[in-house]
């Protein structure tokens, strides 16, 4: 079993989130330190399709596999993330996304997210338009 991936400035990654570009450095600095760090091990299911979406999942470290119905949909790395649409309502999983060795994310909640965010209309029209592209390109699974 491989070693859980070593520390990573969450706030670094934050910034090169696109969904976040809009962000101030101290509206970055409130979300990474109200969001969670949780680590997953090899074969773990990080979420599961049809289980209620509340978290936003940022890739640290390790890397992520996108199933739906059995049927792989992507691989996911560090600065990846899934689950944008947890970010607007809380309706059940679209897809599963299991852990491909060690795996750690940063979990941000709609409330931590919204407590961040919630005067900036731009990051508002940001997720609005990453999560439209997805469904547009046929990545639905991507989002949850």
């Amino acid at each position: 079993m491989s070693a859980a991936p070593g520390p990573v400035d969450a706030q670094t990654v934050l910034r090169s989130v696109p969904l976040f570009s809009s962000l101030s450095k101290s509206q970055i600095r409130t979300m990474a330190t109200t969001a969670k760090e949780r680590s997953y091990r090899d074969g773990d299911t990080i979420v599961k399709q049809g289980e209620k979406g509340i978290g936003f999942y940022l890739i640290l470290g390790g890397r992520a596999r996108v199933e739906k119905a059995g049927q792989k949909l992507a691989d996911l790395g560090p600065g990846q993330f899934f689950g944008e649409m947890a970010l607007l309502d809380e309706l059940p999983r679209t897809a599963d996304v299991k852990a491909q060795g060690a795996v750690k994310c940063l979990v941000l909640s709609p409330w931590e997210f919204w407590a961040a965010v919630g005067n900036e209309p731009e990051v508002l029209r940001t997720l609005l338009k990453e999560t439209v592209r997805r469904l547009r390109s046929g990545a639905a699974g991507l989002s949850e």
